[in-house]
């Protein structure tokens, strides 16, 4: 507009100019006037549609350049904690251990039902959440934890065995509540494709996002995964670091701080709590048939005893009838 502005400015100067000079003329009217101003607005407007194709265009070619620019990867990754009624005091403690590691995860209301675990999926999606851990209680004895990816999965069914809680252990590390973890997972994993997906579904629960508003700058302590006999081993411990004063570099150690737990893998769903069976551990056990084992050992013990017993009097009986003497009868 200030561009425009002179130009019109500068025009009307140049005729005024023009007009004085030639005032001795009389036969120019006011007309020619008004008709070299509109061309001199026409000029100026043409200038004007100029400048501003000039800059769209500027802005196209930038927009294209944020475009063509690889976009930066944001892990947005938010967790859904909750659990099943039945659950004895071990197992909320442990759920509530995991979720002071977890800052990123958010607690929910414990689920009645047992059998329809699809709204699982509407719940996490209500409280905005990515991702969701299930512990599910049976019998009050055995404890079963889901993770999956909802609402589209996959999902894992694990067998949670060997828990030792915080409370339980009083372990001397310690971690500042809400730093993020590093996590590390055993080279077992990379070797099967059932396990790289476990390691792929851990890493999305277990490692927290930068993004996440409860979390503190820090990285000091370390959650591992490793399998051994077939089940993944959780870990955590905490990173010291001693500076002696003398060398450069500072000594690092690990101290472990809690929970510990082990996981066994039951099977591996194509959905979200639901699904086709990926994957199905043949070597799982399943609780009850180890109870009924138990419980078999026991009565075949039972058994054993009673049998004795049984041949134990026999021997007496036996011992007790023995053969007449026919010299018993002479001294009477």
């Amino acid at each position: 507009m200030g561009k425009r502005r002179e130009v019109i400015a500068s025009s009307k100067q140049s005729i005024d100019m023009e007009y004085d000079d030639s005032s001795s003329d009389e036969e120019t009217s006011y007309l020619g006037k008004k008709a070299l101003l509109s061309m001199a607005q026409q000029n100026s407007n043409e200038d004007e549609m100029e400048v501003e194709v000039d800059e769209t265009k500027d802005k196209k070619v930038e927009t294209k350049e944020k475009d063509n620019q690889p976009k930066e990867f944001k892990n947005r990754q938010r967790i859904m904690l909750l659990c099943s009624r039945g659950i004895t005091a071990r197992h909320r403690h442990l759920m509530s251990d995991l979720q002071a590691l977890l800052p990123h995860a958010k607690k929910d209301s414990k689920l009645d039902s047992k059998s329809r675990l699809y709204i699982l999926n509407e719940l996490a999606d209500i409280n905005n959440c990515n991702n969701c851990i299930y512990f599910e209680g049976r019998k009050h004895t055995d404890l079963y934890m889901w993770l999956s990816k909802t609402p589209n999965g996959p999902s894992i069914k694990f067998h949670v065995t060997n828990i030792h809680t915080m409370s339980e252990l009083h372990l001397t590390g310690n971690c500042l509540k809400g730093s993020r973890p590093i996590v590390s997972f055993d080279k077992t994993f990379d070797s099967t494709p059932h396990y790289k997906l476990i390691k792929e579904v851990l890493l999305h629960n277990f490692s927290t996002p930068t993004t996440s508003r409860r979390i503190k700058p820090f990285v000091d302590h370390v959650i591992t995964f490793s399998i051994a006999d077939g089940r993944i081993w959780f870990r955590n411990y905490q990173i010291v670091e001693k500076d002696d004063g003398t060398k450069k570099e500072k000594e690092m150690s690990l101290v472990e701080i809690g929970p510990r737990f082990v996981l066994q893998v039951m099977r591996i769903f194509d959905g979200s709590f639901c699904g086709s069976t990926l994957y199905k551990n043949g070597d799982f056990v399943s609780p009850n048939a180890i109870r009924r084992f138990q419980k078999q050992e026991m009565s075949m013990k039972y058994n054993t005893r009673v049998n004795k017993n049984l041949e134990h009097v026999k021997r007496l009986e036996e011992a007790n009838n023995l053969p007449s003497d026919p010299l018993d009868e002479v001294f009477q």
